[in-house]
């Protein structure tokens, strides 16, 4: 599937410049540690520095050169510097990926509102910061290739991460809107590609700032950083309009077909599996405000390959067989049609 701005491209990784933020753990490390095992220069970004040139010591290890340039995406100006150091060191960017993200748990009513607008602040205005930056460069060279981690619940929202939630539509319209301005622009050599990953084995449940009274866990089934680092890797070769890496095709089917089952299902989830019953926390902050002290890391501990495994075949199909199931009794129910508008419209 094309980009939305053009025809699908061939771009290689090999001898490309990538900006990756969020790299100093989880998805942004593996992702940055992917691209330079794939010849790529890579130019990290992240708050904590003591993780950054870990993870840049590990990219020139794989053979990749690279840049850590510590960064809060949330400020524009360090963003702009950013953008400056890449392509004072490496000439240009090719590639940049927002990977950079906070998660807040709580009642809607008790999160500080401060929290809450920092996860907005990083989640969502670091994206526009970073693709103000890279298509600004993009669209002056003829191509370029930025990519969005959003996520599912980007997709089905959950109950007590609303800042994060949000965010993570936001995200996907962002990338809709700005496929379509790129069209209409006619710079066919710049495209924008959204992830949207499932749970992922990172970190972020161990650093999620959580009001909530119960410790966070990740919500099985969990699935490989690595996973979702191939995707990257391979949206820089081919560019898509969005990518779904986990069990997330049957959610998506079924919040299109019968979105109030889908929030059904996905509350259910959240209370069972992703936060403990048995194991309460104290209210924190986590690391919106402040870096994780020490070295980063890319996996949480969740166990994502075993699980998978386990439960894959048993969440897609119980997802897809309901999404199969409503769509034919709507189909019986719907009354025909003589003439479709849409398609005419389409059609003239």
């Amino acid at each position: 599937m094309p980009s939305g701005a053009g025809e699908m491209v061939i771009v290689r990784v090999r001898g490309c410049v990538a900006v990756v933020t969020g790299a100093s753990g989880g998805i942004g490390r593996a992702t940055a540690l992917a691209l330079a095992r794939g010849g790529a220069a890579v130019v990290l970004a992240a708050r904590g520095e003591r993780a950054l040139e870990e993870t840049a010591e590990e990219c020139r290890a794989r053979g990749g050169r690279a840049l850590a340039v510590v960064t809060d995406v949330a400020d524009h100006e360090s963003v702009e510097e950013l953008a400056r150091r890449a392509t004072e060191e490496f000439g240009r960017i090719d590639v940049w990926v927002n990977c950079a993200a906070l998660t807040l748990f709580g009642s809607f009513t008790e999160v500080p509102l401060e929290d809450f607008r920092r996860v907005v602040d990083v989640n969502l205005m670091g994206y526009v910061h970073g693709a103000r930056e890279a298509l600004s460069r993009f669209q002056g060279q003829g191509h370029g290739v930025l990519v969005d981690v959003s996520s599912i619940v980007g997709v089905v929202a959950q109950p007590y991460t609303h800042a994060y939630g949000a965010t993570k539509f936001a995200v996907r319209a962002l990338g809709s809107s700005l496929r379509q301005e790129l069209a209409l622009s006619g710079d066919r050599g710049v495209h924008v590609c959204t992830v949207l990953p499932a749970a992922i084995d990172t970190p972020i449940f161990d650093h999620a700032a959580n009001y909530t009274g119960r410790r966070v866990v990740a919500m099985p089934p969990v699935y490989t950083p690595e996973r979702v680092a191939r995707t990257i890797v391979n949206l820089v070769r081919a560019p898509r309009r969005e990518v779904v890496v986990g069990p997330g095709r049957g959610l998506l089917a079924l919040s299109k077909i019968a979105p109030g089952t889908a929030e059904r299902v996905m509350r259910v989830h959240v209370d069972r599996n992703h936060l403990s019953r048995h194991e309460p926390e104290a209210a924190n902050s986590g690391n919106l405000y402040r870096p994780e002290s020490g070295g980063g890391r890319i996996h949480g501990g969740w166990h994502g390959g075993r699980r998978t495994a386990v439960r894959r075949l048993t969440t897609v199909g119980a997802l897809g067989g309901a999404a199969v199931v409503l769509a034919r009794r709507r189909a019986r129910r719907r009354p025909a049609r003589s003439a479709n508008p849409v398609r005419a419209l389409l059609t003239r």
